[in-house]
């Protein structure tokens, strides 16, 4: 293996990362063979077409559904144990649905209420397990990591369906429900014995609902993080035609069995393991807008293929040209938003990413099933391929980020003031106001560094901002915002990044007055029926 950073294998040098990729991979195997049993077995019960495409948004409606929940979990508690609580849930689950199909007692919407809930096992695993890549491997590697994490799955989906469809053909869709219950029992154990070195967190916990409106606060104060919320869902849309109308595409366009159904789906993931290594070769040579489009373009091709051919080894080209191309965008999808985003808050940033992602793909196997049942597949297809088209428009005006990676870790400069009052955690609101001596000629300066500021300050939690000028020292500007408690005006010093320190160089390089900037920590009091309480630090540093 390479030793250097950038190679798509360097992250399979750490012991931990790749003790879990092997038992992902094993677990990832298992899956694919009950989707294949699913999807087939929902096939067989001679049901409508949109039925069929119903397998598909079972197991990813959940992942909109809960992500946001799932990511504020996966940030507040330990990776590890959220991800041992979704397996054993899934493993359960997934008992449960062999043992229903066992006894000959599965119809079509049993078969759905299990796939649902092991898909909600899904969206609390889904965040956790992406946020704890950083916590197994070094920043720079994240990349590299999230592209074998695709391989991962990938590998498996080249075999693991045409696998699925033998055993679903020789044995039944009991059997392939029984092999992935035994599937998570490897990952299981390998998370059991992990021990992550994580440091403690000093802070109390936030409370669900705050954690969960600092994720959506920070998503939507991050114009980068934006951008791929909304190219996700639109992709994800388009692009699932080909996963969730796959089954019909056998039965209907080629004629084809169980058997056909998993080797189309194995060449789809042969084709993503390729695009999962071109893809690192792919990033040094085109931007990430450039990159993207080419898969889109991909995309339609196997579309159209596959609404046009009546050739199994023809489609199956188009589904190698599919998997490249989905794996090489969700790849560039998922790691712009982990380089765009701290640590703290990076598993409700993904959970967001995976919620829009997801539901774009949930709609999109809704639609494309209902226009299949009553249009045919093949129009579905065609519908689809306009639509990857105005996928492609919408980078005109949204692009995606560079491959240019901010520098998240905390800045670490700032330090808890002591104060005269015994202030607790919950102690609040606080009113923070911060003095700002500027000369004249610098005014449009200061107010295009503050507005900045304003952005920063309310991405990591400050409420009510506001900026004043002084009508008698017109030299005098003073910046203000609150907080709910003490605790939080902590953590949003906490949060401040490497990446966001031009911005107060900027702003204490223009502050012209002979004392450091003057800081003013007000614990606010309701007057009436009381005495009023305040406590007023001044702090002449960094703020």
């Amino acid at each position: 293996m390479n030793d250097n950073s950038s190679s798509t294998l360097a992250p399979m040098r750490i012991p931990v990362f790749r003790n879990l990729w092997f038992a992902s991979m094993v677990s990832n195997l298992g899956g694919l063979i009950q989707g294949v049993g699913a999807a087939w077995a929902m096939t067989s019960m001679a049901v409508t077409a949109d039925m069929v495409a119903l397998v598909q948004t079972s197991t990813t409606l959940p992942v909109m559904l809960l992500s946001l929940v799932a990511g504020a979990v996966a940030d507040g508690f330990p990776r590890r144990t959220v991800m041992l609580g979704a397996q054993l849930f899934m493993f359960l689950m997934s008992c449960g649905l062999a043992l229903t199909a066992w006894l000959g007692l599965l119809g079509p919407w049993q078969l759905l209420g299990f796939t649902f809930l092991i898909g909600c096992g899904g969206a609390f695993n889904i965040p956790a397990w992406q946020a704890a890549v950083g916590d197994m491997v070094p920043r720079d590697r994240i990349a590299a990591a999230v592209l074998l994490n695709s391989v991962s799955f990938n590998v498996t989906r080249s075999v693991g369906p045409a696998a699925g469809g033998a055993i679903v053909a020789a044995a039944g869709a009991a059997a392939a429900f029984a092999i992935n219950a035994v599937s998570y029992l490897g990952l299981i154990g390998v998370l059991w014995r992990w021990k992550p070195d994580i440091p403690p967190n000093t802070m109390p916990r936030e409370n669900l609902l705050s954690a969960m409106s600092a994720g959506m606060r920070y998503v939507a104060m991050s114009p980068n993080i934006g951008k791929v919320l909304v190219r996700g869902f639109v992709f994800g849309a388009a692009a699932i035609v080909i996963l969730a109308l796959l089954p019909l595409i056998v039965r209907d366009l080629l004629g084809g069995n169980a058997v056909v159904y998993g080797t189309l789906l194995g060449a789809f993931g042969m084709g993503a393991v390729a695009g999962a290594f071109i893809s690192r070769r792919a990033r040094q040579h085109l931007s990430n807008e450039a990159l993207v489009q080419v898969t889109i373009a991909a995309f339609i091709v196997c579309s159209l293929i596959s609404a046009e051919s009546r050739s199994a080894w023809f489609t199956g080209f188009g589904l190698l040209l599919g998997g490249a191309a989905w794996v090489m965008a969700l790849s560039l999808f998922n790691t712009s938003v982990q380089m765009s985003t701290p640590r703290w808050v990076v598993g409700r940033a993904l959970s967001l990413y995976q919620m829009a992602t997801f539901g774009g793909m949930a709609l999109g196997s809704w639609l494309w099933g209902n226009i299949a049942e009553h249009h045919g597949v093949d129009s579905a297809l065609w519908s689809a391929s306009v639509a990857l088209v105005l996928a492609s428009l919408i980078g005109i005006r949204l692009r995606l980020p560079g491959s240019d990676a901010l520098n998240l870790d905390p800045l670490n400069r700032w330090r808890e003031p002591q104060t005269e009052l015994d202030i607790q955690p919950r102690s609040g609101p606080v009113a923070i106001l911060v003095e700002y001596e500027i000369e004249p000629e610098q005014v449009d300066a200061f107010l295009d560094a503050m507005s900045e500021r304003h952005r920063i300050r309310r991405r990591d939690g400050a409420h009510h901002w506001s900026l004043a000028r002084d009508t008698e020292n017109v030299r005098l500007w003073i910046e203000r915002y609150e907080l709910p408690t003490w605790a939080d005006y902590v953590r949003l010093h906490m949060r401040t990044t490497q990446a966001d320190a031009h911005v107060g160089d900027r702003i204490r390089a223009l502050h012209a007055g002979e004392e450091p900037i003057r800081v003013r920590r007000l614990l606010l009091r309701n007057p009436v029926g009381r005495s009023a309480e305040a406590v007023e630090i001044e702090v002449r540093d960094l703020h």
